[in-house]
């Protein structure tokens, strides 16, 4: 029998028992497409956080802990710390800012001019903190996309006032959306500051301390240098032993290692859920197809008596199993694909990647389980004896 033959008796095969078929199918369907949503919510995410963290900014030491104005000062010295190329301090504070009746609650961020080329972020229109401002304690401010609409709505923020806890400040610049950090923090939501001015004339802002400082190395082959000398500094100046530091100092490489760890072992928990899925439509291939023996054994017998070989008839079953698997995979490939693409990007507010490559794998997998769920029955029909067959009612 040629393959073409076989083909179209593996298709007869199939349409004879279309309702079993179908349901079988759309075991396999469910599977393939849940693994392809996993597999493009996985990789959504991943996109997601390592933009996230890039965005903080390039060849970056982000430090933590009991910060002062001492320590700055001292990761700033290209003596003491010659791989880092810039230091830019941080502290914040929450506030209610106001124009007029209008109200908003944000996050209020004193630091220095060098902060805006450390976060590797740009300004949408005005300046942003300069020098002068940081020497005078300026009562000026730099604020996120969200935070100017909300209290300015569609009128230019620029030169006009927005006061905090009774503080006038002149916004001079609006700064371009840069979107959610991996904490999950608003970055486009906030009110920019110089050091200066949250420390002196701000409640609830310190005189000496920071929250964190973000150190700039000279070059990403430089960073290891410049983790160990901004260590060594900080224990120095704190007459700490490693062992018991007040401060914690994370790379960049070391946020996206961990945050990809994570996530991956999300995403594989969730493909091994969708998995599971994948093994019932299998159970259901194995299934149809050893009631299709089980009805058809007189026409295998028929078959044999024919001429059939063993291995004709067994190559008859698998294509049937096939042909099931790769239906199944198909359409669930499909389904997986309009999800990603159109589905879910509307339901969730979290980005979904269509994969290509992940739907081609998917419909292969779904074509090799039917042939492997697929092979006891085709291996039980090509063992009838013609007689015995022949003489089952």
């Amino acid at each position: 029998m040629s393959w073409a033959e076989t083909l179209r008796t593996g298709l007869e095969g199939v349409r004879s028992h279309l309702l079993r078929s179908a349901l079988t199918v759309l075991g396999i369907s469910i599977g393939i497409a849940a693994v392809i949503l996993t597999v493009g919510f996985g990789e959504g995410a991943s996109v997601q956080i390592r933009d996230e963290i890039n965005s903080l900014g390039t060849n970056l030491l982000i430090i933590n802990g009991n910060l002062t104005t001492t320590d700055v000062s001292a990761l700033g010295s290209k003596t003491a710390a010659p791989d880092i190329a810039v230091v830019a301090p941080e502290t914040t504070t929450g506030a209610t800012l106001n124009n007029g009746t209008t109200k908003w609650p944000t996050l209020v961020v004193g630091t220095t001019p060098s902060w805006l080329k450390v976060r590797n972020r740009t300004m949408a229109e005005g300046r942003f903190l300069t020098a002068a401002d940081e020497m005078s304690a300026a009562d000026v401010t730099v604020l996120g996309p969200t935070t100017a609409s909300k209290l300015f709505g569609h009128s230019d923020p620029l030169g006009q006032t927005a006061t905090v806890n009774g503080l006038p400040l002149e916004v001079v610049g609006v700064l371009a959306s840069a979107g959610s950090a991996g904490s999950g923090t608003n970055e486009d939501d906030q009110a920019v500051v110089p050091l200066s001015t949250i420390e002196q004339q701000i409640p609830g802002g310190s005189r000496t301390s920071v929250n964190t400082i973000y150190a700039e190395t000279t070059s990403p082959s430089t960073l290891s240098a410049a983790y160990q000398e901004a260590d060594t500094l900080l224990l120095n100046i704190h007459g700490d032993k490693a062992s018991n530091a007040d401060f914690v100092i994370n790379s960049q490489q070391s946020l996206l290692s961990t945050a990809s760890t994570v996530n991956k072992t999300l995403t594989e928990l969730l493909a091994g859920i969708a998995a599971i899925s994948l093994l019932v439509g299998g159970i259901g291939v194995m299934n149809i197809m050893l009631m299709s023996v089980t009805q058809r054994v007189r026409e295998v017998g028929l078959r044999r008596a024919l001429g059939a070989t063993r291995r004709v008839i067994r190559r008859q079953f698998l294509v049937e199993a096939s042909l099931l698997g790769l239906v199944g995979g198909v359409l669930g490939a499909a389904v997986g694909l309009i999800g990603t693409a159109y589905v879910l990007p509307h339901l969730i507010s979290n980005p979904v990647a269509v994969s290509p490559a992940a739907a081609v794998g998917s419909i292969a997998v779904a074509v090799i389980v039917g042939l492997l769920f697929g092979v006891y029955p085709a291996g039980r029909a090509a063992r009838l004896a013609p007689i015995d067959a022949l003489r089952t009612e």
